[in-house]
């Protein structure tokens, strides 16, 4: 068995969650990030939902790629399972994501994409939608804000500056009214 990599777009970026060798930016062709999905278990309820990141059909996204050795290969798919497919609003998918280091590589990932047919895909939101349920949202996991937040500063981090998510986090910034 190999290392396997994981690619990382939202929380995966800053609470992996799991043991690994080796973090990397990276980009994923054929994809772009997206607050498409609703959430009704880790950042809102089926009452009251949250919104959290998908990787939707077109585009590229940059995110992060985790090494993880052969030997917790099994065990951190199945963590990566158990935390991403709660309500199964995802498809689990090997793709090429190319490493945005030295070296160029280009690598076979596990990552997660929405599935537009489950009723949780909420597609293209307006601003003030996407601002409304993440100000509504909290879940088994916390805040949906935070979640947000804590996103696009990770996303800062690794020097990629999505403005409208920017703008989005800076309205929900705690002391600024909602």
């Amino acid at each position: 068995m190999s290392d396997l990599w994981v690619f990382g777009y939202g929380s995966l970026i800053w609470r992996p969650g799991f043991p690994y060798q080796e973090a990397v930016a990276a980009r994923l062709a054929g994809f772009h990030r997206s607050l498409c999905v609703y959430s009704h278990v880790h950042r809102g309820t089926p009452e009251q939902p949250g919104l959290v990141f998908g990787l939707d059909r077109g585009g590229s996204c940059r995110g992060r790629a985790f090494r993880v050795a052969a030997a917790d290969r099994e065990a951190t798919v199945a963590y990566l399972r158990e935390r991403e497919q709660a309500t199964s609003v995802y498809r689990e998918h090997l793709a090429v994501v190319r490493l945005e280091d030295q070296t160029g590589r280009r690598v076979p990932a596990l990552v997660f994409v929405v599935d537009r047919a489950h009723p949780q895909y909420a597609g293209r939101l307006d601003a003030e939608r996407q601002l409304e349920l993440v100000l509504q949202g909290v879940g088994q996991s916390g805040v949906n804000r935070d979640y947000v937040v804590s996103t696009v500063a990770a996303l800062g981090e690794l020097g990629i500056r999505d403005v409208p998510l920017v703008r989005l986090a800076e309205r929900l910034a705690p002391d600024r009214p909602g």
